[in-house]
């Protein structure tokens, strides 16, 4: 019986398995899973984290995001999927984004934001991660494709379906390659420019994250398992360099030694 069930999911991987090219990444890719299943996955992890985490109980922070969001969402690279944004009550200084549309901002980020554009910019960069697909690639190259078609199927009776849950929430709070980071960076800069916001609140913000790290050296901004967001001096650098078409000398210096 479980062989054939799994014949059955591997036919239906073959079955959406389509070569697409991604706006993001500009490049075609093989897409192992449709929207739809996309979605559902997303979904599944999603009720984890509801689990795991309390959402913000401030009705109009709630309502913050989902107007930015889905400001930004409007001059996205990818509408296939209907986004969702909201605030979990967390002290780390942290937000992530899951398959099919969902972002979470923590409550302990939020505080450090000065202006709707640093907002925009934190929103923008996990747009940018859904957009690129960077969750469902790294879910499936992580887990193996029978469990994360197990996850997509949403079979919440069977008892893998919350260890798949665990698993794929811990892999994606692990966080993502340096590349990664990058285009997203560049998406959130692309995205701010065409919806109206100051690109510069990105850097204003990263630059926000480095001198709070400089003051807890021994403590970092969140856990080291869930640690999305590395490679500070790096990404301001480059994003200088995208926003103003220059970097400080100072930056220049600090990405050299970051990329040693």
């Amino acid at each position: 019986m479980r062989a054939f069930l799994y014949l059955l999911i591997f036919l239906g991987l073959a079955s959406e398995c389509a070569a697409e090219y991604n706006l993001a990444t500009k490049k075609e890719e093989t897409v192992l899973f449709g929207t739809a299943r996309e979605v559902k996955l997303g979904r599944s992890i999603a009720q984890r984290v509801e689990k795991e985490f309390k959402l913000c109980q401030d009705v109009q922070l709630q309502e913050r995001l989902e107007e930015i969001g889905q400001r930004l969402v409007s001059v996205c690279d990818r509408k296939d999927i209907v986004y969702c944004f909201r605030a979990l009550e967390n002290e780390e200084v942290n937000a992530f984004a899951l398959p099919g549309g969902y972002v979470y901002v923590n409550s302990g980020l939020i505080e450090k934001i000065e202006s709707d554009d640093e907002l925009a910019g934190v929103l923008g960069h996990e747009i940018g991660h859904i957009v690129a697909r960077h969750s469902v690639k790294r879910l499936q190259g992580a887990l193996g494709y029978n469990l994360i078609s197990i996850l997509a199927l949403a079979v919440t009776r069977d008892a893998r379906f919350k260890r798949g849950a665990d698993m794929a929430f811990a892999q994606i709070m692990l966080g993502y390659s340096r590349e990664d980071e990058f285009l997203a960076d560049a998406l959130a800069v692309k995205y701010m420019r065409e919806a109206g916001y100051r690109p510069k609140a990105v850097i204003s913000f990263l630059e926000k994250l480095k001198q709070l790290e400089k003051e807890r050296p021994l403590r970092p901004l969140v856990p080291s398992r869930i640690r999305t967001h590395p490679y500070l001096p790096e990404r301001i650098a480059a994003t200088k360099q995208r926003v103003y078409g220059k970097m400080d000398f100072d930056d220049y210096i600090n990405r050299k030694e970051e990329g040693k």
